[in-house]
């Protein structure tokens, strides 16, 4: 062996070496209220938990909340007269189902280390997941998304500084706009949604009692202030209030794994997540991962790797639908984590089902760490601690 080829084996076995070495390296342990302080300094927050602090937080708005408005958002937001076919709404792409009993359940399957996840899990959890459970969405008249793109949740949005996948959107309301006219959604023109609400007694009288005249505006207006109204909590936010027992300690662990990792510098904010648009993967490894992972002596997950698909990107997956995100560079608006566990199949595409899965491919790709199984289990068991029901805010005529 020469002696140029042993020098390039010795600094690849010790840059390997330290590479184990740094996940290992001694936690500072935190009490409840130094974990509480840490996380809220670095603009974490919870979610309001009464109208008076929803009203608050919404107090500043151009589009302001009234109860005419919100009553008239949900309706219209169930109602399959706002598309073309007559077949679809809004709630068909987000979910507000709450009738599983099984949720812990599948919510398990979507974290286990086996491969015990399979494809009912997808239909099957749709517990106010605010998201459509299928690897694309689909619209009006079966219309397919012409890029494959995976729905997000509706949840919380409000609360996010960008929406769609390419955060090209910055409000509810810009967004309830293109959902009703965009061909791959709702895909209903103005002048039809005028006509069909004029004609619907109940829908006028509603109109009239939010606003001057119907029109796509209005109707926007209208959808934008109820989704400002489907904001959840979670064991997450009782613990930033205060509550010591709100969460398990295995959960804390993963809180303080997420800070002291670098994963709220994009998942930021009361969403954790939907703040910033962020470039994904940062570290490309030029291949696709088989996510069936392995396990290293140690305990650190690996993924074994297959082949290059061919195609000038990184993904660690195939990019099914082809879409590159914004202005084609691969930066994606970083999604809310907030009923993560309820969101399967995930990344743009819906490409990965098991939300272990995705852990193990963000500390790989976007920290460049290698994450030992009880480092994993633990911010699981944060994710799993951000799962939590819209809450009933009871707004009534005369609140506001």
């Amino acid at each position: 062996m020469s002696y140029f080829l042993k020098v390039g084996v010795f600094l690849f076995v010790l840059l390997f070496s330290v590479s184990l070495l740094l996940p290992h390296k001694a936690r500072k342990i935190y009490d409840d209220n130094e974990l509480r302080q840490m996380v809220l300094a670095r603009g974490l927050a919870s979610t309001p938990k009464n109208k008076a602090e929803l009203f608050k937080l919404h107090k500043n708005d151009v589009n302001k909340l009234s109860y005419a408005k919100i009553k008239l958002g949900k309706e219209l937001f169930f109602n399959k007269n706002l598309s073309k076919g007559k077949d679809v709404s809004c709630s068909t792409c987000h979910s507000m189902s709450k009738d599983l009993n099984v949720k812990t359940l599948y919510s398990n399957m979507l974290t286990s280390k086996t491969n015990d996840a399979n494809d009912c899990v997808i239909c099957h959890l749709s517990d106010q997941s605010g998201t459509d459970r299928l690897l694309s969405s689909l619209g009006s008249q079966g219309t397919p998304h012409p890029f494959s793109l995976n729905t997000q949740s509706i949840l919380n949005t409000s609360l996010a500084k960008y929406l769609t996948w390419e955060g090209n959107v910055k409000s509810v309301e810009e967004q309830a706009r293109l959902s009703i006219i965009s061909p791959h959604k709702l895909n209903l023109s103005e002048d039809e949604l005028i006509k069909r609400m004029t004609a619907d007694k109940k829908y006028k009288k509603l109109f009239l009692n939010a606003f001057e005249k119907i029109n796509l505006q209005n109707t926007s207006l209208a959808l934008g202030a109820y989704v400002k109204t489907l904001i959840t909590r979670s064991a997450y936010d009782e613990f930033l209030d205060g509550n010591n027992s709100a969460i398990s300690q295995e959960a804390k662990n993963g809180l303080s794994n997420f800070v002291r990792f670098g994963c709220n510098g994009c998942h930021a904010g009361i969403t954790v997540g939907g703040q910033s648009i962020q470039k994904f993967p940062v570290r490309a490894y030029n291949s696709i991962m088989d996510v069936t992972n392995s396990f290293q002596n140690d305990g650190r997950e690996v993924g074994s790797f297959g082949f290059n698909d061919g195609v000038a990107h990184s993904f660690p997956f195939e990019n099914k639908g082809g879409y590159m995100g914004k202005e084609g560079k691969q930066l994606f608006r970083v999604p809310i984590l907030r009923n993560v566990t309820k969101t399967s199949p995930y990344f743009h595409n819906g490409s990965v089902k098991k939300l272990r899965d995705v852990v193990f491919l963000m500390a790989r790709h976007q920290v460049g760490m290698s994450l030992t199984n009880q480092q994993t289990d633990e911010i699981i068991a944060f994710l799993k601690s951000l799962e939590g029901d819209i809450v009933e805010f009871n707004i009534k005529n005369g609140d506001i």
